[in-house]
């Protein structure tokens, strides 16, 4: 009986390690503010264990609560044409094209799901960075893109890095390519006067928005 009843135990404890290694911990060199604990990480990813099993995400998602990129987060949990959670992943961003290789996140619609693939160059960026790149990227719902739209993703990810970076200034690595990213747009913003003026312009310079038309459905011309 005792003997059973070992096992049995061995089997919870297994049981347990299982449902564990379903998630990939935020990477120790990951800078994390202070609310962020391991115990409070695991109490949040089964929200967005559809959109992610990396953790690095679910803090990412999380603090978008209550930011101008609650609606980001909710198209990502699922709030979107496709009513489907999007999928978010690291991923060499050169297999899908050659000429998105140096890009930092591209959107992408496959059989009726959408995904978000970031280059892995950010895998130890501050969560509170990636939350705002993410923040841009849900707004890309459909095969659909224009200057305009992008201006307006551009716009939501200088306004969500600016109030991230009031509730967690430990996101403001300067070591981290993307951080200098989210730097250089929210310049442009204050430049702006909190508006795109000057994001809408570097937005029209980019070579690699050249080929797009001015609108596309929902993103009219402002």
């Amino acid at each position: 009986m005792k003997r059973l009843l070992t096992l049995a135990i061995m089997l919870v404890i297994s049981g347990i390690q299982s449902i564990a290694k379903d998630y990939i911990e935020v990477p120790a060199n990951v800078k994390l503010p202070a609310k962020y604990t391991q115990q409070y990480i695991d109490s949040i990813s089964d929200e967005y264990k559809e959109i992610s099993n990396e953790q690095l995400f679910h803090v990412a998602l999380d603090m978008l609560k209550d930011t101008s990129g609650e609606f980001s987060r909710k198209a990502l949990l699922g709030y979107n044409i496709t009513q489907k959670p999007v999928k978010v992943m690291f991923k060499d961003l050169s297999e899908i094209n050659e000429a998105y290789s140096s890009f930092d996140a591209v959107g992408w619609k496959k059989r009726g799901r959408l995904y978000v693939y970031i280059n892995p160059k950010h895998e130890y960026a501050p969560p509170g960075a990636l939350a705002a790149l993410l923040a841009h990227e849900a707004l890309h719902q459909d095969e659909y893109n224009s200057l305009s739209e992008e201006t307006y993703a551009w716009t939501m990810e200088a306004i969500v890095w600016n109030e991230i970076l009031k509730r967690y200034p430990e996101s403001n690595n300067l070591e981290s390519a993307l951080v200098t990213r989210e730097n250089i747009l929210k310049q442009l913003l204050e430049k702006g006067n909190h508006t795109n003026k000057y994001i809408k312009k570097t937005v029209y310079a980019n070579d690699g928005y050249k080929n797009l038309p001015l609108t596309s459905p929902g993103f009219n011309n402002q």
